[in-house]
């Protein structure tokens, strides 16, 4: 794990993209209808949580960093998932991609506004605008009669998503040891929401029954959400703000090329490069740039 940490944090999150790019199509073509998605979460986060758990060393870690830390999985994870899982039975895979195009605005937006940084680079914003802009240029297309519903679940995700990211990056835990030997508190969060939904709310006549189902809950506990988040996490802390917000959209034509390849779905191969260029350029635009010592207080 702390390999992971003298790689490149462009190249981190990229290679995570491509593990979460994953995620999506196995959740719609697996989960989806099958499995509660309450159980489907709780599973999911629960197996994260348990692989993550024997390394848990909270010394040295102030109390409140900690529980700010549960906070933040509880709502990046726990909260997003149960949105997230509940737009696959409204949405296709597709279109689920679609709707994730503004994460990096609510990034953006939350930075600046909510939690009090003000006056971010314009940059910042042009890129996070261009990565909206590529990803629509790659999904915009007719979408079903269940648009609306999907929607709103996909952007209360989004915002949770977004929240979470923008937390941890502010999170007083800054080490790659401190962060690796803390980050169970991370999943502990997201296994107490998600246990609830799945107590109040959960199907239990739709229980993964069959290896295929269990192999893919199981690759997205321990992969995906168990070695991904902690990875994502660990780079976000060494990129900016604005860096963050657009590599979230990379996602988008990364899902799109594992649908076409792995599931035979068609795409418009064109609108793809296209959206994927303008995708790039968005994560150049936001990249760091020397200043003198005095200015670095953004970067």
């Amino acid at each position: 794990m702390f390999a992971v940490s003298r790689l490149s944090p462009m190249l981190v999150l990229s290679l995570v993209t491509v593990i979460w790019a994953f995620s999506f199509s196995l959740i719609g073509v697996y989960l989806s209808g099958e499995v509660d998605s309450y159980l489907a979460v709780f599973i999911r986060v629960f197996l994260a949580l348990l692989v993550l758990l024997p390394f848990f060393r909270p010394r040295q870690i102030p109390a409140r960093a900690l529980l700010a830390l549960t906070a933040i999985g509880a709502v990046q994870v726990g909260v997003t998932y149960q949105f997230l899982y509940h737009a696959f039975a409204y949405l296709s895979v597709p279109e689920v991609l679609l709707f994730t195009i503004f994460t990096p605005l609510w990034i953006t937006l939350i930075d600046e506004v909510l939690l009090g940084r003000r006056h971010l680079p314009i940059r910042w914003w042009l890129g996070s605008a261009l990565a909206v802009v590529g990803a629509a240029i790659i999904r915009y297309q007719h979408i079903s009669a269940d648009v609306l519903t999907g929607f709103l679940l996909i952007q209360a995700a989004n915002l949770c998503f977004a929240l979470g990211q923008v937390a941890y990056k502010r999170l007083p835990i800054n080490k790659p040891q401190q962060q690796f030997n803390t980050f169970a508190c991370f999943f502990l969060g997201a296994t107490l929401v998600s246990g609830v939904g799945c107590v109040l709310f959960a199907d239990w006549q739709l229980v993964p029954d069959s290896m295929l189902e269990w192999a893919v809950l199981i690759w997205l506990g321990l992969g995906a959400s168990g070695l991904g988040y902690l990875c994502w996490a660990m780079a976000s802390k060494c990129v900016n703000t604005g860096q963050l917000a657009t590599m979230n959209n990379l996602l988008i034509p990364v899902g799109l090329l594992v649908n076409v390849l792995f599931w035979s779905h068609s795409a418009d191969v064109v609108r793809l490069i296209a959206g994927g260029a303008v995708i790039a350029v968005s994560v150049w635009v936001c990249r760091p740039r020397r200043k003198p010592r005095a200015t670095r207080d953004l970067e």
